[in-house]
């Protein structure tokens, strides 16, 4: 064989080489994509048992009502890369609710203090019955803690406090179910952090340090939000005197950020038939449906 030959027969080798190489991993990257390819459909719920007889009515009245399968339906038209399983348990007195590991956890003593904070009567200002204050705060909790999940889980990018844009894209959903709906979710979760805030002790210094907002904070962002996508549905917040007009003057632009950020970043994300279909819906018990006591 000639030099010629030789050098031919191993160009040919090396770009035989390149070749299989480069189909190896075109073959690897579409096998890995296909697993990895996001689905409708990815909420997994279970309640646990509770062992504190206090908890037990909770319990009973969440899973007859089907609260988490209607959570799971409810989120069903996101597409999600991985299971998202959420959890109704106990915290070992902790009365909180937090999302980590692909799982969210909601704790009976979360739920357990909402409902022993509810008002006695009701509040005919905000149109709001008790348990409003009680089934408002803990669906906007869920989607604030399904918020976390989905910025992690789809790698969605947040500019500023992470706390913060989840409680905005809490809000945010909330309006979407309707109007009477999202005004018992909206007044009723501002409610629960008005009263938080009115009989807490005075904050410490320290405690302005923490990652999440003030209650107060809180509930005014929250009515907020909802003034400016609704200032019809939502004007007798300022006519009442319970969102400053000075602050309701840049809530239509602060909505609009809002809105803007989620139909960029997460919209893409969502089977828009399915949530169609699912906001449909009628999804908050009725009032006279849950016990008095």
């Amino acid at each position: 064989m000639t030099k010629m030959s030789r050098e031919a027969t191993r160009a040919r080798i090396k770009a035989g080489l390149a070749l299989g190489i480069a189909c190896m991993i075109l073959i690897t990257t579409a096998t890995t994509t296909a697993f990895a390819i996001p689905k409708t459909n990815m909420v997994h719920i279970v309640y646990v048992p509770p062992k504190v007889p206090a908890h037990q009515k909770i319990y009973e009245w969440l899973k007859e009502h089907r609260t988490l399968e209607s959570l799971e339906v409810f989120l069903s038209p996101v597409r999600l890369p991985r299971v998202l399983n959420i959890s109704l348990q106990e915290c070992d007195g902790e009365a909180d609710a937090w999302y980590e590991d692909d799982k969210i956890t909601l704790c009976y003593e979360y739920v357990t203090e909402l409902w022993k904070n509810k008002p006695a009567e009701n509040l005919p200002i905000l149109g709001l019955e008790p348990m409003d204050t009680v089934i408002g705060p803990l669906t906007d909790t869920c989607l604030h803690e399904f918020s976390h999940a989905i910025f992690d889980m789809l790698d969605i990018p947040v500019l500023g406090r992470e706390e913060d844009a989840a409680d905005q894209v809490a809000a945010y959903v909330n309006l979407h179910f309707g109007k009477d709906i999202a005004r018992r979710v909206v007044l009723g979760t501002a409610w629960a952090y008005g009263n938080e805030a009115m009989h807490s002790a005075p904050l410490a210094l320290e405690k302005f340090a923490n990652e999440h907002g003030t209650p107060a904070q809180r509930a005014y962002n929250e009515l907020c939000i909802a003034y400016g996508a609704d200032p019809v549905t939502f004007g007798d917040l300022v006519t009442n005197g319970f969102l400053p007009k000075a602050r309701a003057e840049g809530c239509g632009d602060e909505y609009e950020q809002i809105k803007s950020a989620f139909k960029i970043l997460i919209g893409p994300h969502i089977d828009r038939v399915l949530a169609k279909k699912v906001l449909d819906r009628a999804w908050l018990p009725h009032t006279s449906a849950i016990p008095k006591k």
